[in-house]
């Protein structure tokens, strides 16, 4: 076949070009994964270039005029703002070393296309504080200097015949790493960043070589890999836990000062973009304290963190036949989602101007403290699509199933949410969303139940029909003390709490068959509210047998541990009662002060 011959690369040859390249990428996530060592051995390098990369494809589907110069800044802000991982940080500031050099040209020759690749590798490496040897930014610093090479000593000035060269050069420098870093020696394996940006320049060399666009990927990838990921991950464990991430926007944002503050914090940095809007990327151990100092250069958005350790844990987990993730309304013992493998999607708080990720970057302690406090009532949101998509994508190329279990869709959107991101991850395997019709501590017992299906050995579709009985056998109860934090919150009127005050009665919350949470009952007085309470709940459930009880508390320890017992007293039937902090979900319209109780019938939930 004859070469075509290529001497200008312009906007719709550009995005063209790239979406081959993406393309090619995503069908290559699975692989890239499955050698991922470095920086943390949590086998995702692949799901996050992929979560980072295949947004682009929208910005070039959505573009009727490829204009150059315009292509590669809405391609470098977009990537900039969905990038994830050490690799898609690099690679969003590679593009805005590329942006920056083609921001007033329509077309590039390949010397000024060379030019363009060096500033992008000058931009990459800027943004690490530590560069390492070996990996992703040793490959773009050597492909662009033999890009340049080819360009001006071999005095190449078409773009095919320079390719040719340049890419079977990136491929040997890509299996290089293998040798370049000792943790990659170790385990036999490239780095899994630098194949990944080999692919993509693949597919987009072989774009410009043949003109021919790479098919477009399946929905459910299944890569056939020779590959064998033979390395330890505890021996590679970072010592830090959480992969934290956020964007800054502000003016003459100093990337330096902010490299060096987040430097006493944690490893891995990587802070990319420009003057007027910064992404963050870090692994630390005080995902708050990032999301704070990060408030001195701008305004801050789109946190994230992630929980490292545990997802080292899963790429371990090779008995289990599906995963389990549920959203942070759940309110669960820190010990039985560390021992069952327990994935949380955190929900947002803001306080004013301030904003949390749901007991990542505030505990629910110090939640409830702010709450005291703070004169402005915080907000809530659910996790966002993108937040579950993130969590779906990862254990769904881990597990042949992953089942989400969320907080009542009468409650909040969060199910909904968790619906829609189902739709649109790429993975192999299959996203199951279950409704628990509860919150707090029941949807927590419901979560458990799920868990130990799993640990068990149980079939996803086994389970599913066991949660079905345990969500019908699982009640949610609350006694709430003081209805401020409801009318502050804007769920009740003041005219409500001042009757209730008046009359001196304790609303008691339950949840229906149709997971609605509804006043249902008020205790009359204010003395021995928890005896009355431990009463109500022993009326609902005196026929039943093998109880299972969690109490979660807002602030209120010792009357949890009363209530304990109260309920122990009065109900026999009880085998298994734990006592967990209250959570911000439920707790933001409770208040401190309130107790919620989710009792669960397990005679009735056959294993």
């Amino acid at each position: 076949m004859r070469q075509i011959i290529l001497t200008h690369l312009n906007g719709s040859l550009f995005s063209r070009a790239l979406k081959s390249g993406i393309y090619k990428l995503i069908k290559a996530q699975e692989t890239l994964n499955s050698i991922n060592v470095f920086p943390v051995a949590d086998a995702d390098t692949g799901t996050n270039l992929c979560l980072s990369m295949s947004p682009l494809i929208g910005v070039i589907d959505s573009k009727k005029n490829h204009q150059l110069s315009t292509l590669l800044t809405q391609l470098a802000d977009t990537l900039l703002d969905n990038s994830r991982g050490n690799s898609g940080s690099i690679l969003a500031q590679f593009f805005q070393g590329l942006s920056e050099y083609s921001n007033d040209k329509n077309e590039l020759t390949p010397f000024e296309f060379a030019l363009s690749l060096e500033l992008g590798s000058k931009y990459a490496s800027d943004a690490l504080s530590n560069p390492v040897e070996g990996t992703i930014i040793t490959v773009i610093d050597s492909f662009a200097k033999n890009y340049h090479k080819n360009s001006i000593e071999n005095n190449h000035d078409d773009f095919n015949t320079i390719n040719n060269i340049v890419i079977n050069d990136l491929n040997e420098a890509v299996k290089e790493t293998k040798n370049q870093l000792a943790v990659l020696k170790k385990s036999n394996v490239e780095d899994a960043g630098a194949r990944g940006f080999f692919i993509l320049m693949k597919g987009f060399f072989d774009y410009l070589l043949t003109n021919k666009m790479e098919s477009k990927p399946d929905q459910n990838i299944i890569s056939n890999t020779d590959w064998e990921n033979q390395f330890e991950a505890e021996s590679e464990q970072s010592n830090y836990q959480f992969c934290t991430e956020c964007i800054i926007n502000g003016i003459n944002i100093d990337r330096r000062k902010l490299r060096e503050s987040l430097s006493k914090h944690g490893d891995s940095i990587v802070v990319a973009g420009t003057k007027q809007k910064a992404k963050i990327h870090i692994h630390t151990n005080s995902p708050n304290s990032i999301f704070n100092l990060s408030k001195d250069f701008g305004t801050v958005s789109s946190e994230k963190a992630d929980d490292m350790h545990a997802q080292q844990k899963t790429g371990s987990n090779t008995t289990n036949k599906f995963a389990v993730i549920t959203d942070s309304a759940a309110d669960i013992n820190e010990d039985d989602i560390e021992n069952l493998d327990i994935h949380i999607v955190p929900c947002r708080i803001q306080f004013g101007g301030k904003g949390y990720l749901d007991k990542v970057s505030i505990t629910s302690e110090d939640f409830f403290i702010k709450l005291k406090e703070n004169p402005i009532h915080p907000t809530t949101s659910q996790p966002s699509i993108g937040d579950f998509r993130r969590q779906f994508q990862y254990l769904a190329n881990h597990f042949p199933d992953v089942i989400s279990i969320n907080i009542s869709n009468k409650v909040s959107g969060t199910y909904d949410a968790a619906k829609l991101a189902t739709k649109k991850i790429t993975a192999s395997g299959q996203v199951h969303v279950f409704n628990s019709l509860n919150a707090s501590q029941a949807q927590g017992q419901i979560t458990l139940i799920a868990a130990r299906c799993a640990k068990a050995g149980k079939t996803v579709k086994d389970t599913l029909k066991i949660l079905e009985i345990a969500r019908s056998n699982t009640k949610t109860y609350a006694i709430i003390p003081n209805l401020k934090y409801a009318v502050r919150g804007g769920r009740l009127p003041n005219s409500v709490k001042l009757i209730a005050d008046f009359l001196q009665l304790t609303p008691i919350v339950q949840s229906d068959q149709k997971g609605q949470l509804k006043t249902k009952n008020f205790l009359l007085g204010k003395s021995n509210t928890l005896k009355k309470f431990a009463k109500l709940i022993k009326n609902k459930h005196r026929k039943n047998k093998d109880l299972s009880l969690s109490i979660g508390h807002a602030l209120a320890p010792d009357e949890a541990k009363l209530l304990k017992k109260y309920l122990l007293r009065d109900l026999p039937e009880i085998t298994e009662c734990k006592i967990t902090e209250l959570g911000s979900a439920i707790g933001v319209h409770v208040g401190p002060g309130a107790i919620v109780v989710g009792v669960q019938c397990q005679s009735k939930i056959t294993f």
